[in-house]
């Protein structure tokens, strides 16, 4: 059997007017066409389609059980012609991320707002976890995007790394607030907060205070500088953290002072390398790629 989707649109359409004229205005084609097309399904289904009654083409029984499936049917590839439309306008689809746990409830939600809103038909999911969990995610090809640091490679993953700088933050009030910057000279004495030690981002700042003959003193270990930037703003300690996350903490009090020698944070953003990267997937890349611009090293 080769049924046309043609066929099926009037059938439908003489159906629901009773009359192959206005069937015809409706597909705008002419009459002989619309009866050729009910003559060939006819054919194809091989029953009578309608009956004439006081005027109407009724259709037959046969063809009334057809006619819902018909219906729906065409509704399906209307709402497939209005998605590929909507997804070729980049205005539909669904966007899988997975992020440091910092990013998901600090820079990224703004960026994702923004984007949304031009995107009404978009939908997105937010995974935040530990870098190792994330690059097992991207190697499973389980997610579009990922934000992460410390990455040193896949053949399964492409990668692209971002510098971003980092900043010493006090709280208000402390005895280094008015210096222009700050250096390891300085923090020699302080109570630090700092990323864990297994992290690449504690050996780069711990090799700066090495250099110079001094300790990296420690207070307290976290995993997110979001976490040390509220333990800073609680006047617990000082620390050194991406600028990216210093200023979303900014009006919570903290004061911040650039860090020498400089000390960049490399953040890595991840597509899986055997997946076709969609179009939705480009764009928010470029989106985030442009909201970082401003902290880069």
């Amino acid at each position: 059997m080769a049924i046309r989707l043609r066929q099926l649109e009037a059938f439908c359409a003489v159906a629901r007017s009773g009359n192959i004229t206005r069937a015809a205005e409706q597909m705008d084609i002419s009459q002989p066409a619309v009866s050729r097309l009910l003559r060939d399904f006819a054919q194809e289904v091989g029953f009578e389609l309608f009956q004439r009654r006081e005027g109407r083409l009724v259709p037959t029984q046969e063809a009334r059980y057809l006619l819902s499936e018909a219906e729906r049917l065409l509704a399906s590839v209307q709402r497939l012609e209005e998605l590929t439309k909507d997804v070729t306008e980049r205005k539909a689809g669904h966007l899988r991320i997975a992020c440091l746990p910092g990013f998901a409830t600090s820079h990224l939600p703004g960026v994702v707002a923004r984007f949304l809103k031009e995107r009404p038909g978009v939908t997105v999911t937010i995974e935040p976890d530990r870098p190792e969990r994330i690059l097992e995610w991207m190697i499973g090809e389980q997610y579009d995007f990922g934000i992460t640091d410390g990455f040193s490679g896949h053949p399964a993953v492409q990668s692209q790394n971002m510098n971003v700088r980092t900043v010493c933050i006090l709280p208000r009030g402390h005895r280094l607030a008015t210096a222009d910057e700050i250096g390891p000279e300085d923090l020699a004495c302080e109570r630090m907060i700092h990323p864990r030690r297994d992290s690449s981002f504690y050996r780069d700042l711990e090799a700066r205070f090495l250099e110079r003959g001094l300790a990296l003193p420690s207070l307290i270990e976290v995993r997110q500088f979001t976490a040390a930037c509220m333990l800073v703003a609680e006047g617990i300690g000082v620390s050194v953290v991406s600028e990216l996350d210093a200023r979303e903490y900014e009006s919570r009090g903290l004061v911040i002072r650039p860090f020498r020698p400089a000390l960049p944070h490399r953040l890595t953003l991840l597509t899986p390398t055997h997946t076709p990267m969609s179009m939705i997937t480009l764009e928010f890349m470029e989106a985030f790629r442009a909201s970082l611009e401003p902290y880069l090293a």
